[in-house]
């Protein structure tokens, strides 16, 4: 069998085997593995360096599936090439706990780099993973000991370039001329409501260049002609690369090939049937993989050995010449973080000033960059308002080791890329105003299902914000946020329980955080009175119980900077005679993983009469007040004036939150 032929043999063979995986699911997505599995082939044979037997190896390249609809042909591949995914595996495709779901999901010891299936977000992931292969390039290499080289390649859709957050991502990349990266867009003129040109008719080829972007076409079931784009796009140090691959839907298909019929649904006994006649394949023996193309595709284990070592030892010598790189090196391969980080963390004194919590974070996220060499991020061109400058630690557009990113006013595309950053082993942050976190909630929600430790700075998280208006007053967005899974909300009190929820977004390792900051001014305080900082790790706390010991008959629930507010009205109430306890409910994310004994001393589930006070949708917070409790909230949009007057206005007062509780206890 010659070369051809046996290209030819494993290209059918990724097709069958998507084919099949979906035909036995009776449900998925046949036609673009169909149509991409030429070009597939030639990258992950010709081109991709990877070590199946170590999929975490961290100089391999990377492949985002960003079509990720088309996952039969990334299992197929996976499978193929020596990775752990069975024939088994295949055979469970979209089923009750399988590794092969219906888009795909994060798992690394598989080989699965991301989570793709919302079209664009893996196109924007992988601009994240080249900038952390820049930057890792750039604090790690050293002439003649490059340790960091790898690509970045991926497969898109018409859909992925259609999403704006491909859009925002692509202007950025090419923006920072992030030449490791190397696209395949499979241009095979279909979408769901039938050919592109309904609603798809832009020269995308022109789009791309003007980016800043280098760009190609190719027939898509051309070996040689992917081959030697491929090659030329890798040549492109300094701009990122898109190869346009005319391809066809459904290749192969007498019936559907050409036609939305092949995009998401099986295509059917009959048809399958038809196809295998047609390329020559075993009707009657699914999930069938020839011998020769079997023993071809598993050369991957023996070349991606050969590579690793080669790396292990130039990483064994870069140790030796550069000890305190490799000690850094050893600790981002292990995910270690430094053993005395914390100590750099600030203590905010009594004595100090009013400090905005967004003014705070900048202190204490400049205190302990020092000790994370890991800890990268920006704004989306807010640096100032969100206080996410590092000093002195270079910008990343001008030098590959600066840690300070200038993310435009691309929100989407900064947490998309924040995400690629996470998962190539950094720390990412990024920022923005609380109210603008909808424009990255899908990419927020991404970093909670993949579990990775992104932090969000999100500022300006109230109507306190004042005179610029209700557009950019957050009401529903903290309860919006905590209603996502595995996303912790923290909202501290002052300037020391920043430092506590920096700390808390640094140790969590299996997830997000995002940091919900004042723009307004707040007390530092006073922790000789009320209880230390520290319980803020726990989620919520007891800050403050009655002066004289009394046993609480009513429990004020607050967060952010409306805790002054309920510590003042808990002063209020006990000159009254009424004793109460304020909890400080920070992060209830954390809270609700305490043990129930915990939370329950807390709040005792005896004191039923409960308020909670927070400018914010009372959705949500119901759990926690009880029968006889209350809520002092915000559900209808803010107004433009002075801060102080609107929240006075919209009951945010001591004589509001007196007579509330009032109300709650009968009085």
């Amino acid at each position: 069998m010659d070369s051809t032929q046996l290209d030819d043999l494993c290209i059918k063979t990724i097709r069958m085997l998507s084919i099949d995986g979906v035909e036995k699911a009776k449900s998925g997505h046949p036609g673009a593995p169909m149509g991409d599995a030429a070009m597939a082939y030639t990258l992950w044979t010709r081109h991709m360096r990877h070590n199946p037997a170590n999929p975490s190896w961290p100089n391999r390249d990377r492949f985002v599936l960003s079509a990720g609809h088309a996952s039969m042909l990334l299992y197929s591949l996976l499978h193929l090439t020596g990775y752990k995914i069975s024939i088994d595996d295949l055979k469970n495709f979209r089923q009750w706990g399988s590794i092969t779901p219906g888009h795909p999901e994060y798992h690394i010891e598989s080989g699965i780099e991301t989570t793709t299936g919302p079209l664009g977000q893996g196109f924007a992931t992988g601009v994240g993973m080249a900038m952390a292969q820049k930057y890792l390039a750039g604090r790690f290499n050293r002439e003649d000991h490059r340790l960091f080289d790898y690509h970045i390649y991926g497969i898109l859709s018409d859909g992925d370039l259609m999403e704006g957050v491909a859009s925002e991502a692509a202007s950025l990349a090419g923006h920072l001329g992030l030449g490791q990266i190397v696209y395949l867009y499979s241009d095979n003129h279909i979408t769901i409501d039938g050919t592109t040109d309904i609603s798809f008719t832009e020269d995308r080829g022109r789009r791309f260049e003007a980016y800043g972007w280098h760009v190609q076409k190719v027939d898509g079931n051309d070996v040689d002609a992917v081959d030697r784009a491929i090659a030329a796009a890798k040549n492109e140090t300094l701009r990122p690369s898109i190869i346009i691959a005319r391809t066809h839907i459904g290749f192969g298909s007498p019936h559907k090939q050409d036609s939305p019929d092949a995009h998401g649904s099986p295509l059917g006994p009959d048809e399958t049937k038809l196809v295998k006649e047609r390329f020559g394949w075993p009707v009657d023996n699914p999930f069938y993989v020839p011998a020769e193309a079997a023993a071809h595709f598993r050369k991957a284990l023996d070349a991606g050995s050969t590579l690793e070592s080669a790396w292990r030892s130039t990483a064994d010598s870069h140790a030796v010449k550069f000890p305190e790189l490799g000690r850094e090196l050893a600790a981002l391969m292990s995910g270690k973080l430094p053993e005395d980080w914390e100590a750099a963390l600030p203590v905010f004194d009594l004595s100090a000033p009013k400090i905005a919590t967004r003014s705070a974070s900048g202190k204490v996220l400049n205190a302990i960059a020092q000790k994370l060499p890991m800890l990268l991020g920006g704004s989306a061109d807010l640096a100032a308002s969100n206080n996410t400058d590092l000093k002195g630690m270079g910008e990343f557009a001008d030098s590959p080791a600066g840690r300070n990113i200038r993310f435009g006013v691309r929100e989407h595309g900064m947490a998309a890329a924040c995400n690629g950053m996470a998962l190539s082993g950094l720390i990412p942050y990024c920022a923005t105003f609380l109210v603008f976190s909808d424009y990255m909630r899908p990419s927020i929600r991404l970093s909670a299902i993949m579990g990775q430790r992104v932090v969000y700075i999100l500022t300006h998280d109230s109507i306190g914000l004042g005179e610029d208006g209700p557009t950019h007053q957050p009401v529903e967005h903290v309860a919006s946020l905590r209603a996502m899974p595995n996303l912790d909300v923290i909202r501290p009190a002052d300037a020391n329980e920043v430092a506590e929820a920096w700390r808390m977004a640094i140790n969590r390792a299996d997830g997000p955080t995002a940091l919900i900051l004042t723009r307004q001014n707040l007390p530092i305080l006073d922790r000789t009175k009320y209880a230390p900082a520290s319980g803020a790790a726990r989620g919520a706390y007891a800050l403050a119980d009655p002066a004289d010991g009394a046993a609480p008959k009513l429990i004020i629930i607050s967060s952010g900077s409306e805790i002054h507010l309920a510590l003042a009205a808990q002063e209020r109430l006990a000159s009254e005679g009424i004793p109460a306890r304020v909890v400080n409910m920070v992060c209830q994310e954390a809270f609700e993983r305490q043990s129930a004994q915990y939370r329950n001393e807390v709040l005792p589930p005896s004191i039923g009469a409960r308020i909670v006070v927070e400018a914010g949708a009372t959705f949500g917070w119901e759990r926690y007040t009880c029968e006889k409790g209350d809520i002092i909230g915000i559900d209808r949009f803010g107004a433009s004036a002075p801060g102080n007057v609107v929240m006075e206005k919209l009951g945010f007062s001591v004589d509001n939150v007196v007579s509330r509780a009032k109300a709650v206890l009968g009085d």
